[in-house]
């Protein structure tokens, strides 16, 4: 008689071979295993958590960032000579590294859910070492290179905080799933224990979390102040070259009310407008003045300054991707612009009535105007017929002498000082960076009459945030896009938004608690059963579903005088018994 020990049925398992096939080129079964992760994998996957949150922050940062793309490239410019748009590159980089990083993170997960040991390969060690040494190595030239950009994940928070809650709450209830398997499936109380506590600490956590953030967009709407206006910064950059005439024309097709420029004066005292140190960007300088491309543009007199081109290199190098949008005749239009003077925008101004901020550069020492670059630019808003109620004058130096020979000029101060200093300098205005005023300063500052214009701003969203802070006007390179946001873009009464959050944690804890009772009650349930090992009769019963059966140990053990050793392969006929004698196989 053939005594058979109960056969081992396993069904194809297609897409958990693929999980611990890619995570970590275990495709077989037998390379599979339940056992308890070790040490060190245990230590790679908190490295590999860790790079998924860097890059987190990381991949964050840059889509807020862009809102300052073209400065970054600036910066870039400054340091290589050349330009290029180096946003993306790194765009690139981190889009594929984040990805990839986050494949690995559910691929990790799905191993913990399904009590699979996690076991990595090495070639995705190496993928995660690099993805966190390159992250590293970008925070670091950051720092060294635009560090005040930082400022944009705060800021940005006001806009975004709300829906990142509700999002990080959806996902940490989601992963109770895993927890409660995990919690429920432990023989150890203490691991049970631990993982609760750290569960639960994030997620109360996250709970609680709205009572820590503050935006202006949390708000009564009935105190939301007019909208700001807008001062089109060199024009519009995007839609035609900085700082020429098309480009202020277009700015005033977009309905700003200011228009801002840089601005330097010639060899020959003629103020003109030029942000850069040299030509080299905005002009043809190397075509017409091939020995003179590396010096100050201000050593240039106005007649050689007259004979460049400054619209070409837009065309060419297209720095804001919008010259497909062109038609012929802008096209047209951006390759014959020339170099403006202060004196053509300020007429262009006054024939539309519009406010016009400039900043004034000091020609080098040794300059002819050196020592009268005030006067000049004084001598040429004169000439230019320009209401002075329409000129806001940013310059610190000689400001009590401008304010006796121009009066009626608009002093902007291009620094923070506090309400009293500004008020004792008769300076009614403030132009700074967006990252330089809180929402609460610049409410005591317009609440003491004294109004902030903030750059650079692009984005709807800092727009909306800014609207809400109660800001009076905003320097944009982007007035065609910031010309679509007649209201912020989102707008909270305080009442509404404590609900919104309260019911979204509730819904959660309810969730979480529902998952992790459901959880008990299955694995109670499987605790004595094992789905691999089902009897014989079993699998002949179940032979219509066209399983994938696998036969791993069939011993054979003979009761009686026989000795025999299972070597016969054993098939699946209703009668098929073998039978070892000493003489050899008998039916």
């Amino acid at each position: 008689m053939v005594k058979h020990q109960p056969l081992q049925v396993y069904e194809r398992q297609l897409c958990l071979s693929c999980i611990t096939g890619i995570y970590g080129c275990r495709w077989k079964r037998y390379q599979r295993s339940h056992d308890d992760t070790t040490k060190w994998e245990l230590l790679w996957s908190l490295v590999l958590l860790f790079t998924f949150c860097a890059l987190l922050v990381w991949f964050y940062f840059w889509l807020e960032a862009h809102n300052d793309y073209s400065e970054f490239n600036w910066f870039l410019y400054n340091r290589s000579g050349e330009w290029s748009d180096g946003t993306v590159p790194v765009l690139a980089t981190t889009a594929a590294g984040f990805t990839y990083i986050a494949f690995l993170m559910v691929l990790a997960l799905c191993h913990v859910a399904l009590g699979q040991q996690l076991n990595m390969h090495w070639l995705h060690k190496i993928g995660v070492t690099a993805a966190l040494l390159t992250t590293v190595v970008g925070v670091i030239s950051i720092n060294q290179t635009w560090q005040h950009e930082w400022d944009i994940i705060p800021i940005s928070m006001q806009a975004t905080g709300p829906f990142l809650h509700i999002g990080a709450v959806t996902a940490v209830t989601a992963l109770s799933w895993i927890v409660a398997g995990q919690v429920a499936r432990a023989d150890k109380t203490s691991f049970q224990v631990v993982v609760m506590l750290l569960y639960l600490s994030v997620l109360v956590g996250l709970y609680v979390v709205p009572l820590y953030i503050t935006s202006p967009c949390i708000m009564d709407p009935s105190n939301l102040r007019p909208r700001p206006n807008v001062i089109g910064h060199q024009g519009a950059p995007m839609l035609a070259p900085e700082n020429t005439m098309w480009s202020f024309q277009r700015a005033l097709q977009m309905n700003v009310t200011g228009l801002e420029a840089d601005v330097a004066v010639s060899v020959d005292a003629v103020p003109f407008l030029m942000h850069d140190r040299t030509l080299r960007r905005t002009t043809d300088v190397e075509r017409i003045f091939p020995d003179r491309q590396m010096e100050d543009a201000t050593l240039f007199n106005w007649t050689d300054l007259q004979q460049l081109n400054a619209g070409q290199w837009f065309l060419k190098d297209d720095p804001f991707w919008t010259t497909h949008t062109l038609s012929p005749h802008e096209r047209n239009l951006i390759a014959n612009q020339s170099v403006c003077n202060l004196e053509q925008l300020l007429k262009l101004a006054s024939y539309h009535n519009t406010t016009v901020v400039f900043r004034l550069r000091r020609p080098p020492l040794g300059h002819p105007c050196y020592h009268s670059w005030i006067n000049d630019t004084l001598q040429a808003v004169e000439r230019s017929g320009v209401p002075q109620s329409l000129v806001m004058w940013t310059p610190d130096e000689d400001r009590d002498q401008v304010q006796q020979l121009a009066p009626g000029l608009i002093q902007t101060s291009l620094k923070k000082k506090s309400p009293q200093s500004l008020r004792e300098a008769g300076i009614s205005r403030l132009l700074l960076r967006y990252n330089q005023a809180s929402t609460q300063e610049i409410r005591d500052l317009s609440q003491k009459n004294i109004s902030v214009t903030l750059y650079m701003v692009n984005e709807p969203w800092l727009y909306s945030v800014l609207w809400c802070s109660d800001v009076s006007s905003v320097s944009s390179e982007a007035p065609h896009v910031l010309k679509k946001v007649p209201y912020p873009i989102w707008l909270l009464k305080p009442d509404e938004y404590c609900l919104m959050w309260v019911c979204a944690d509730l819904a959660s804890f309810v969730v979480v608690v529902g998952i992790f009772i459901l959880q008990k009650y299955r694995t109670s349930g499987m605790r004595s059963y094992n789905p691999e090992q089902i009897m014989l009769s079993a699998a002949v019963r179940r032979s219509s579903r066209d399983l994938n059966v696998m036969k791993e140990k069939l011993i054979f053990s003979e009761v009686g005088n026989g000795v025999g050793s299972g070597e016969e392969p054993y098939t699946d006929g209703p009668n098929d018994c073998d039978y070892y004698t000493d003489g050899g196989r008998s039916q």
